[in-house]
């Protein structure tokens, strides 16, 4: 009997990722394209896309849709909590035959990073969450409530204070704000005047959060060399992302937990996630054991192997 292929689909706040495995989660082929969030791109759009890419998935690979034996999916905007039947019914017409795990782009990540269903994630990108279950399946959630009502810590929250900074000495130029800061960020833009950043946050090419989030790593890079008004913000985005962390681990009472990070911002080494472990008590950035696309996945095999005992 040939071995079970499995599916993760790993929709971010900016871009999906579709991976197939084999049954040591050993992965075929993946491919990557962009957001595929419903709350910016709209459900309608963000259903053919995920469709889309999952086929080109199958067609990289070779195989036809009746291979996948089971996928997991998890999608930034539409947790199963609450999106459930909206999952299942976007990916079942292109997967007619598979296992369907609907899960939501926090689990799929925790999974993944610790190889296991339980633990806490500190998911740090675009948004901002932290996520946990306990090893008898409890399970909470601080934060990700999207940029607009949360995402505290996030590179969107991070960008929003960068622009802010800029604003603010062109309203008020004789007050203490840092000229370097303000030039390094509408370089970064591609603006001369401030007036014009109005345009480019709210009128530019695609989604205003993922161009505001962008600037994120212009503020990582100038509070590595040194800018004052740059370590500040990124030293505030680090109290956050703490603090949900904390939280987290009292709502569930699992002061022990293991802990994992995802998400642009914490996935390499910077200075946000040095602070962040340091001030998690942890001896250095902990290293995810696989992508949430590969989480996916996992979850995927746990539910076909349930399923068929």
């Amino acid at each position: 009997m040939t071995a079970p292929l499995y599916m993760g689909i790993d929709g971010g706040g900016t871009s999906l990722r579709v991976t197939i495995v084999d049954d040591a989660l050993s992965p075929l082929v993946s491919v990557t394209a962009g957001s595929a969030n419903p709350n910016i791109i709209g459900q309608a759009q963000a259903e053919a896309h995920i469709q889309r890419w999952v086929t080109a998935a199958l067609e990289r690979a070779g195989l036809v849709p009746g291979a996948i034996a089971a996928a997991g999916i998890g999608i930034a905007g539409a947790s199963d909590l609450h999106s459930r039947a909206w999952l299942l019914r976007t990916v079942h017409p292109v997967l007619p035959d598979s296992l369907l795990v609907a899960s939501s782009d926090l689990e799929i990540a925790l999974v993944g990073a610790h190889g296991q269903r339980h633990g806490l994630l500190l998911h740090a990108g675009t948004g901002s969450a932290a996520f946990g279950v306990t090893p008898a399946g409890a399970f909470e959630q601080i934060g990700g409530w999207g940029y607009l009502l949360g995402d505290e810590g996030s590179s969107f929250w991070i960008g929003v204070r960068l622009l802010r900074q800029v604003m603010r000495y062109h309203n008020y130029p004789e007050r203490d704000h840092p000229k370097e800061l303000v030039a390094a960020c509408m370089r970064a833009m591609g603006v001369s005047d401030p007036r014009d950043m109005v345009h480019w946050v709210y009128r530019g090419e695609g989604a205003p959060p993922a161009r505001v989030a962008s600037l994120a790593k212009l503020a990582l890079q100038l509070a590595e060399d040194g800018n004052w008004a740059a370590q500040n913000i990124v030293k505030a985005a680090a109290i956050q992302l703490t603090r949900q962390v904390a939280e987290l681990q009292r709502r569930l009472d699992y002061p022990d937990a293991p802990i994992a990070f995802a998400g642009g911002l914490l996935d390499k080494d910077n200075c946000l996630s040095r602070d962040v472990a340091q001030r998690l008590g942890l001896p250095r950035r902990p290293i995810p054991k696989h992508s949430p696309a590969t989480g996916a996945a996992l979850l995927a095999q746990l539910g076909w192997r349930e399923w068929h005992q």
